[in-house]
């Protein structure tokens, strides 16, 4: 598989793509599990998961994060394009809480669904009406839980064109082209490409395994499918692990 995720990056991108991923496999946030494979609620099988709630319990690990990805989002859009920070319940709550930090601006999240009581709310914080809002989140594989919580931010008025992560997977299909439909950009640090470079420094992980890893990055639907998974995107659902 082509790595499309890659194709345009500057020297910048480059060098702040391996340190994030060299970050994620010295913290263990990096799981191998070929024999194994992890089933993600969308139905996709894997043979790698990437753990970035890990990267709270690290203040070194996250404040070099969270510096890498202001200055991504510098680059990107500009510092003065967005108005407020929101994340995504709830990995993306704590990563959306630093950059509004670093950022000066204000933060809210966006719950999976209303809470049941109270004002039954989706959005907490405040509604960002006719703001520019930038949609954080830790990670993204097929970008479909993004759409909800976009669908969420823009119905209650925000204005939603741009969406962080530190992780990205790369592999599934139509993940750009999801979000691109909706008019929405993805930025994101690394993906399985940038961990797989970072490997060839160090023996994170046994050569079987990296074979393994590589074999699925090259065809995933056909690598899930062989595993009992998915072979096509499916329909939208949010992401993660299950298993």
């Amino acid at each position: 598989m082509a790595k499309t995720a890659n194709s345009h990056q500057t020297d910048w991108d480059r060098d702040a793509a391996l340190t994030a991923a060299r970050i994620l496999l010295e913290i263990k946030a990096v799981n191998f599990r070929p024999e194994e494979p992890y089933t993600f609620t969308s139905g996709w099988k894997s043979p790698v998961y990437i753990d970035c709630r890990r990267i709270i319990y690290f203040p070194r690990a996250r404040a070099k994060i969270i510096d890498l990805a202001v200055e991504k989002l510098g680059r990107a859009i500009g510092y003065e394009q967005i108005e407020v920070v929101a994340g995504g319940e709830t990995a993306g709550i704590p990563y959306a809480a630093w950059i509004a930090d670093r950022l000066s601006l204000p933060m809210a999240y966006v719950r999976k669904q209303p809470k049941g009581f109270g004002r039954n709310a989706l959005i907490e914080g405040d509604v960002p009406d006719g703001r520019r809002t930038l949609l954080v989140e830790d990670l993204t594989t097929d970008g479909r839980s993004k759409i909800r919580f976009a669908r969420a931010l823009r119905d209650a008025g925000a204005i939603v064109n741009h969406t962080f992560v530190v992780f990205y997977y790369g592999v599934f299909p139509g993940s750009f082209e999801t979000l691109a439909g909706m008019d929405i950009a993805l930025h994101h640090l690394c993906n399985w490409w940038d961990v797989l470079e970072v490997c060839r420094e160090r023996p994170y992980f046994a050569d079987s395994a990296l074979a393994e890893v590589r074999r699925f990055l090259e065809d995933p639907p056909g690598w899930s499918a062989a595993h009992g998974g998915l072979s096509a995107a499916p329909a939208e659902q949010p992401e993660g692990a299950a298993g």
